[in-house]
């Protein structure tokens, strides 16, 4: 699964790396970032997504298949 962030309208919530800590995490600036794209079952990936209050995070298709 192919996981992007929109820095441009990211607020830095954290809800990502609580669903999804092996996958996200915030950089410095407070953003979030992607660490592991495999870092945890899709599941909890999609739940980070849905729960990102901004909607900020987007998922796409493994560009390697």
């Amino acid at each position: 699964m192919e996981i992007s962030i929109n820095r441009e309208t990211c607020m830095g919530s954290g809800n990502c790396a609580y669903w999804a800590p092996g996958v996200f995490d915030l950089d410095d600036e407070g953003l979030a970032i992607v660490v592991d794209p495999g870092g945890a079952e899709e599941a909890r990936i999609r739940l980070a997504a849905e729960g990102c209050p901004t909607q900020s995070i987007v998922l796409g298709p493994d560009p390697a298949r």
